[in-house]
């Protein structure tokens, strides 16, 4: 399966610093795993999908293999990458985002560093304050035209 490229236009082109970064989807019916941030962090109470930085030497799926165990404590099966998101922030970064499915995983889900954890429909996702550079994804998974 080709991943899907989600591109957000940007008016002003600015030079960016572009930082490489993964997260799941972790999948259960028709189900996906989200989670939101701490009081404190930037862009707290924001929901996101688990993942985070691609550190350097890593590839992408034991980067998001990684953070799955810091995170949530699981052992994940990392399957393919279904799209990619490239987003511009006003403060002069970026990010490189790209996200995995997650079918399978060993260990109990544990919440180890979010506000709160949840289980949500497709459907219901974009009714959640998603980060802004997860929006324009989380519309097109909850219309089904990801997965």
């Amino acid at each position: 399966m080709n991943p899907r490229v989600v591109s957000i236009p940007q008016k002003n082109p600015i030079q960016r610093t572009v930082r490489a970064v993964v997260a799941a989807l972790i999948l259960r019916e028709q189900q996906v795993l989200i989670c939101q941030r701490r009081p404190g962090q930037p862009m707290e109470m924001q929901w996101e999908f688990p993942g985070g930085k691609i550190e350097p030497g890593e590839t992408p799926e034991q980067a998001i293999h990684r953070e799955l165990q810091e995170e949530l404590g699981i052992e994940a099966t990392i399957g393919p990458c279904v799209a990619t998101v490239r987003h511009n922030y006003r403060n002069g970064g970026a990010v490189h985002l790209q996200f995995f499915t997650v079918h399978e995983y060993q260990g109990t889900l544990e919440n180890k560093i979010f506000n709160d954890v949840r289980w949500s429909s497709l459907q219901d996702l974009p009714r959640y304050d998603f980060l802004a550079a997860d929006k324009k994804f989380v519309v097109d998974l909850a219309q089904g035209k990801i997965l």
